[in-house]
């Protein structure tokens, strides 16, 4: 995947996670001290924040899972890893990416993931 299309993701990525933060913050006063304390740093040293921690704990499930799957996509971006597929790490196809940004498995190990997990 070219660096064009990483940087239109980690965009995306980061905009997707300060709507869901936005979101949490709009629903409690406290959070939303926190929330405006973590967006002076570094998006992705934020992933890994005690905030975060503290955000999670709040989210619903759903919620929860969809915030940590854009801060492992995020840190996939730094380490230079995003867009492989982290079963078969073969390229994931950028149509796939743009459609779920945070994806980290190609369709066809996410297929194989979700039939076992029936």
């Amino acid at each position: 995947m070219n660096e064009k299309v990483i940087a239109e993701m980690k965009q995306l990525l980061i905009e997707q996670k300060n709507k869901m933060l936005e979101a949490l913050a709009e629903k409690n006063a406290d959070f939303k001290k926190l929330v405006n304390t973590s967006e002076s740093g570094d998006v992705v040293d934020i992933a890994s924040d005690a905030v975060d921690r503290t955000l999670l704990d709040s989210l619903s499930a759903q919620d929860s899972e969809r915030l940590q799957m854009i801060d492992n996509a995020l840190d996939r971006i730094q380490r230079g890893t995003y867009g492989i597929c982290l079963l078969c790490h073969k390229e994931i196809p950028e149509e796939r990416m743009r459609a779920l940004p945070y994806a980290c498995l190609c369709i066809s190990c996410q297929t194989k993931e979700e039939l076992q997990n029936r």
